[in-house]
């Protein structure tokens, strides 16, 4: 059968979003474990933040074979948790004095340029994200979560025009069935 009723899903790992939001959670963790209390709520909030967002680019990929409302929606949580974390760290500038990088800064340029790397890993941006400056270390992050974000709502726009232009599942069904039907002469009669 060319079109099938349940498409090939997963590969999450492929990803940009996915990639991106691994490299956020790594950083956030580190920089959790090294700068904050670790019996601060903030803490643990952060890190569930951070989880979060990756972990339902994880489920929603898993889940886009039978379920475009469900993927649409985890990969909307996974953007919503990466706001909420992106907060934290703004948070945490603030409340210390330190500025946000501007967005037209050398340390923001920086990091475009380092975004744009084939194959990014957190090796990639392990000298920011593990700067011994804190202001630095989380402006650096806020980066990161800013791109992830920026690719979330992108991944977003093209999942809503993919259910537009191909429905979910039980349209999938219905017109694998017609066309089987069609395919072998089979009763002409409704289709549940």
């Amino acid at each position: 059968m060319a079109d099938r009723v349940i498409p090939p899903h997963g590969g999450y790992r492929r990803l940009l979003t996915f990639q991106k939001a691994e490299i956020v959670y790594d950083a956030t963790v580190a920089f959790c474990a090294e700068l904050l209390d670790r019996r601060d709520r903030t803490t643990d909030q952060m890190v569930q933040a951070a989880r979060s967002g990756k972990q339902n680019i994880v489920e929603a990929s898993m889940a886009s074979g039978t379920s475009k409302e469900t993927e649409i929606k985890l990969t909307n949580v996974a953007r919503a948790s990466l706001e909420e974390l992106l907060t934290d760290y703004r948070d945490f500038l603030r409340t210390r004095g330190f500025p946000e990088w501007a967005k037209d800064s050398p340390c923001v340029r920086r990091l475009q340029e380092l975004n744009l790397t084939p194959g990014a890993t957190y090796e990639t941006f392990r000298k920011a994200v593990e700067n011994p400056d804190p202001a630095i270390r989380a402006n650096a992050i806020i980066g990161m979560i800013k791109v992830t974000n920026c690719l979330l709502a992108r991944q977003l726009r093209t999942l809503e025009a993919d259910f537009l232009a191909q429905g979910g599942l039980r349209e999938r069904m219905t017109r694998a069935r017609l066309a089987e039907r069609a395919r072998t002469g089979g009763p002409a009669g409704a289709v549940p």
